[in-house]
């Protein structure tokens, strides 16, 4: 077996890096130049990206420090065009052609910068003391194609800043729709084709997101807490007096195992990397909904 890439797979991908730098280089409207060479600088870096003067020290960056806090301050950047730019790249697809894109939000914290606006408060350890599991910050929801293989590369697709009037269920419901509109539009999916499979973690609403995408052609896989409880279909009222019929069946704690019921379907296996497998799924059950939430 050759383990160095064909020349047509390297021919190939060099082409399209260079059309989506070409993209992005089109999408920098003002101080275009200064602003490529610092994306540059950056993706070279061999380390963590503490100050801004050590950028300007790369190789790849040309000009003085000045000309880049100069496109910093009065570049400009598409980013609308820069979206359908990663729209249209080659997304990583599951073996039934499935786009996989995972949701998450990644804060940029902000701690000594008091001066910017709508910061909120992020979660994250906080460098101080090491107590504190929040710091200021601007928090950055991110959307990222997934690959089936085992590699930590992602295909970032889309970033949304919350601000702190946002509902934000509301905004990611916002994302999904612009995102698979992208999609649409760059012939990344096709009527026929499988639904777009969403994974989320578990500060999302999954109940109200569901309701909220209701009409659209997507997936959404959301983790659970270990401590959520659900319920199951009420079931008609016990007892002989009359009275309204009740909301919610039994209660299904998955912190306790006890009140897991018989499982609806099971399946157990042996993974190369992990062992031992089993998963057990149940289904028709609900969450109570928050007073204080939608």
């Amino acid at each position: 077996m050759l383990s160095v890439v064909h020349e047509s797979v390297r021919r190939e991908a060099f082409c399209e890096l260079s059309s989506f730098r070409m993209e992005l280089y089109a999408a920098m409207s003002r101080r275009a130049d200064a602003l490529f060479e610092l994306v540059d600088a950056v993706l070279c870096a061999g380390g963590p990206v503490v100050s801004l003067p050590e950028l300007s020290l790369e190789t790849v960056h040309r000009r003085g420090h000045g000309a880049m806090y100069d496109a910093l301050a009065r570049g400009r950047l598409d980013v609308s065009r820069l979206r359908w730019a990663l729209a249209g790249l080659r997304l990583p697809r599951g073996t039934d052609r499935q786009i996989s894109i995972a949701l998450d939000v990644t804060p940029w914290p902000r701690p000594d910068a008091e001066c910017s606006p709508e910061r909120l408060h992020c979660h994250r350890p906080c460098r101080c003391d090491g107590v504190r599991q929040t710091i200021p910050g601007w928090p950055y929801q991110v959307a990222a194609g997934l690959g089936g293989g085992r590699t930590s590369w992602t295909g970032v697709l889309d970033a949304v800043r919350l601000g702190p009037t946002d509902d934000a269920t509301e905004v990611t419901a916002a994302q999904i729709r612009d995102l698979l509109d992208r999609l649409r539009q760059a012939g990344q999916w096709r009527e026929g084709d499988p639904e777009v499979l969403f994974v989320l973690d578990s500060d999302y609403d999954i109940v109200r997101l569901t309701w909220l995408l209701r009409e659209v052609p997507v997936r959404l896989l959301g983790r659970i807490r270990a401590d959520r409880v659900m319920y199951h279909p009420p079931g008609r009222r016990k007892g002989p007096t009359k009275g309204r019929q009740p909301r919610h069946g039994e209660a299904f704690r998955l912190a306790d195992a006890a009140t897991d019921p018989a499982p609806v379907q099971a399946s157990a296996s042996v993974h190369d990397r992990f062992g031992a497998v089993v998963a057990r799924c149940w289904g028709r059950l609900h969450p109570k909904l928050d007073r204080r939430g939608s």
